[in-house]
């Protein structure tokens, strides 16, 4: 904003454009040679100060200088006052308080109007009274922020009252003025529970308020700002805020990208951009201790261990040294059927297989069967720990999921579902299970369906339905379930059989495997597809992807091609086709949530793969990822004997 009438400039404009004098004249000033003191400020000869504003009589002399146009550059669309009012902002932040005077003398721009700075001044002061009659003079248009901005201003007056002990002035606030201006009741009635409170400190805690010597102003001014208008009073520190926005903007982009936030180093000068010498596109070890089809994978919460489930009807947990040195640690062979199943607990305890309708769980330091369970009377498609730890969840072919507590005892049984379980997951918010599976309608359902006059249904010559005795097509569902009321929040049919479900940390994301050839990224907020990830073959087999990398950022699945793919999980960009497993699918890949650099793979070739970024000892064709180094764990702990996948149960 410009200054107002009241604070007159300096005459005498100057009319400036594109500098066409160059460095030469920049370094002169009437005509006297200017110098540097060898850090980089410049010495005037005819006394200017260290600015490099004239000083006369001791007053500035800076002229404003009128720009054509509104934006700052003629091909750009930013804003000049907007961009200058963010410097001013900036440099006072900082400290360089003559320089932002300065800046806004030259460019006839203020900050913030007078009445911007009074009010806060108002707010950090205390000064309620005057601050209400301020607030009305900012620019909010709506009338319900309006309302909320000066409720949060007497809500901080009230506490302030109740901590200084003046419990009648505070009442008084909270009939009079909290009461009428509340946008929620239960608020406001917690807040009338702390007169109740008879010393300060029990009021802060009650409250989560720091006290009016704490930073609780501070605080309202930056909840104030929800409601005023930006373009009148500016949030604190936009300009960072948006530099951080444009750093974060380009790690999304950087396809390679793989290092914690704080680690990265941020450029103003540079696009940040990573090679993909730290992705883990290596085979640095190949655990062989199966004698058939590895059918899943799945890290320890420490990253230490991997567990493994085998067509071969047994499990192996295996365990990485601080030399990276692999061993059998256990080996659990009490298993009917083909182990198909894996959940770690989250201490990494307990752990559970499933193997058809049966669920074992075991422990995962001695080896020990903890505990057999057979609820389940089909196969057992699914496991998932509760991300709070008090117990796990099942589900199954036979439409059933079963909640279950730490020591398998079954706590809750589920109505029976509309599909046919084939896997599920429990939000880390723990707030809803997202299933997967298919539903086969029977000749019933066609039937009514038919009598409805469901659209879809054909009619033959005579005129009745062709389809009523028949049975209706499969329909393949993603169910969502709110997991405390068991009701469902959303049912999404889709195309092609669902074979497996992950969630995104932030618990926003599904990522669904889905056949034929494709693994979907649906948004749960929002209720739709996000985006989609082709190349790998599904069609006949069960296959397990997952997210993977910093903040989930990469998207990895197995194959039937016997490959590996790892997709960019913003871009959708395929990254990587590995290979290095033999013949028959890559069935499950996990990545090991404690290290970045480093995810397994398990196949038909009996062998699961641990892939890890490149090392200079390594000495490895990085780009063809070839000619890999290969070591087979045959050393066994304890009584554990490993070879060949013979060995001694633990």
């Amino acid at each position: 904003m410009r200054f107002s009438e009241s604070e007159p400039l300096q005459p005498n404009p100057t009319i400036a454009g594109p500098s066409s004098k160059g460095l030469d004249s920049f370094l002169s000033s009437n005509g006297h040679t200017t110098a540097t003191n060898g850090n980089g400020f410049v010495s005037y000869g005819n006394g200017a100060s260290s600015n490099g504003v004239v000083e006369k009589h001791g007053k500035s002399a800076l002229a404003t200088v009128n720009l054509p146009g509104h934006l700052l550059y003629e091909d750009s669309n930013v804003d000049r006052e907007e961009f200058v009012r963010l410097l001013l902002q900036s440099l006072r932040d900082v400290g360089y308080i003559e320089s932002a005077a300065t800046l806004e003398a030259e460019s006839g721009y203020s900050m913030e109007e007078p009445e911007v700075k009074r009010f806060k001044e108002y707010v950090m002061s205390g000064m309620w009274t005057n601050a209400q009659d301020a607030l009305l003079r900012l620019g909010i248009v709506d009338e319900d922020h309006l309302w909320d901005a000066k409720f949060l201003i007497n809500k901080q007056k009230y506490l302030e009252l109740l901590e200084a002990q003046q419990t009648t002035d505070a009442l008084h606030v909270l009939r009079t003025e909290l009461a009428s201006s509340s946008p929620d009741p239960t608020q406001l009635h917690t807040l009338s529970s702390l007169i109740m409170c008879t010393e300060p400190e029990d009021i802060r805690q009650r409250a989560g308020w720091d006290g009016a010597s704490g930073q609780s102003r501070k605080q309202l001014l930056l909840d104030l700002h929800r409601f005023i208008p930006a373009s009148v009073m500016i949030p604190q520190r936009r300009f960072l805020t948006l530099l951080q926005q444009a750093h974060e903007d380009q790690l999304r982009r950087c396809i390679y990208h793989n290092t914690p936030l704080e680690s990265t180093p941020f450029s103003l000068f540079s696009d940040h951009e990573c090679n993909k010498d730290g992705f883990p596109g290596v085979t640095t070890t190949v655990l062989l201790g199966h004698a058939d089809e590895v059918w899943n994978v799945e890290w320890s919460h420490d990253g230490s261990y991997l567990a493994s489930g085998s067509k071969d009807k047994s499990a192996i947990i295996w365990y990485m040294g601080s030399d990276s040195k692999w061993e059998a640690h256990l080996i659990l062979k009490d298993h009917q059927f083909p182990v198909h199943s894996l959940a770690w607990s989250l201490d990494d305890s307990k752990l559970l297989t499933g193997a058809e309708h049966h669920i074992k769980l075991w422990n995962t330091k001695t080896g020990s069967c903890l505990r057999t369970m057979e609820d389940h009377t089909e196969t057992v498609t699914a496991l998932s720990w509760l991300p709070d730890g008090s117990g796990f969840i099942s589900g199954a072919l036979d439409r059933r999921i079963i909640q279950w507590d730490i020591e398998g005892r079954k706590t809750l049984a589920w109505d029976a579902t509309d599909i046919r379980v084939t896997d599920l997951a429990v939000t880390p918010d723990l707030t809803r299970v997202v299933t997967v599976g298919m539903h086969a309608p029977t000749s019933t359902d066609s039937s009514s369906r038919a009598s409805r006059g469901t659209p879809g249904d054909t009619a033959n010559a005579n005129g009745s339905s062709a389809s009523i005795n028949a049975p209706l097509a499969p329909e393949n569902r993603c169910i969502i379930y709110h997991l405390s009321t068991r009701q469902v929040e959303s049912s999404i049919k889709l195309d092609g059989e669902l074979t497996s479900v992950k969630i995104s940390q932030d618990s926003r994301y599904a990522l669904i495997n889905h056949s034929p050839d494709e693994i979907q990224l649906w948004d749960l907020r929002l209720g739709r597809l996000a985006r989609k990830f082709t190349g790998q073959r599904q069609g006949r087999h069960i296959i397990r992807s997952c997210f993977g990398g910093i903040d989930g950022s990469f998207v990895v699945s197995g194959s039937e091609d016997g490959n590996v793919y790892v997709w960019h999980r913003e871009t959708g960009s395929l990254l990587e086709i590995l290979s290095g497993h033999g013949e028959g699918s890559v069935n499950s890949v996990a990545w090991n949530p404690r290290n970045e650099q480093m995810f397994a793979s398990c196949s038909d070739d009996h062998s699961i793969r641990i892939w890890e970024a490149p090392t200079q000892e390594m000495g490895l064709d990085v780009p063809n990822h070839a000619d890999y180094p290969v070591s087979y764990s045959v050393k066994g702990k304890g009584k554990t004997r490993q070879v060949d996948g013979e060995g001694e149960d633990a």
